[in-house]
C-alpha cells in the first residue's frame, strides 16, 4: 500500500516561505538539500509525518504561475478560531471563516489563507473526516 510522504511547491524566496510555514504552521527544516541549479527544503513538524518539500529554482526572479490546475494544501486545528486569531494578529490575512453543512450537519469548518507565492492553504477544523 502507498503511503503519502509529501507534497512539493516551488517557491521563489526560500527565507520568506519558510519564514512563512514556520509562523503559520510551525513548520521547521527538516532537511536542506543544495544542487547546482536548484536547492530542495523538507519542512515538517511533530503533528505528522507527512512534509512539504520547498523547491527553489537558482536563478528564477520572477514568481511562477499557478494556472488553473492547482488547487490547495489542507491541514487540520484543535481551535480554529484561536488559530484565526493568531494568523491575523501575524498579519498573515486569513480569510473568513466558513461552515459548511450537508444534510443539515455541519461537514467543515475552514478559512484559506495565501502563502508569499500565492499558493493557497485550507485550515480545517478537526471534526468528522478531518483529523
Amino acid at each position: 500500500m502507498a503511503k503519502m510522504i509529501h507534497s512539493m511547491i516551488r517557491v521563489l524566496d526560500e527565507a520568506r516561505a519558510t519564514e512563512f510555514y514556520g509562523k503559520a504552521f510551525g513548520l521547521e527544516v527538516a532537511e536542506r538539500l543544495d544542487f547546482d541549479s536548484f536547492t530542495l527544503v523538507y519542512l515538517s513538524n511533530p503533528e505528522s509525518e507527512f512534509e512539504l518539500e520547498l523547491t527553489v529554482n537558482k536563478g528564477r526572479e520572477e514568481g511562477y504561475a499557478l494556472g488553473d490546475g492547482y488547487g490547495h494544501l489542507a491541514v487540520s486545528v484543535d481551535d480554529l478560531d484561536a488559530e484565526h486569531a493568531r494568523f491575523t494578529g501575524l498579519g498573515l490575512n486569513p480569510g473568513k471563516i466558513v461552515e459548511f453543512n450537508r444534510d443539515g450537519a455541519l461537514f467543515a469548518r475552514f478559512f484559506f489563507v495565501t502563502d508569499p507565492d500565492g499558493y493557497k492553504i485550507e485550515v480545517l477544523q478537526r471534526h468528522g473526516r478531518f483529523k
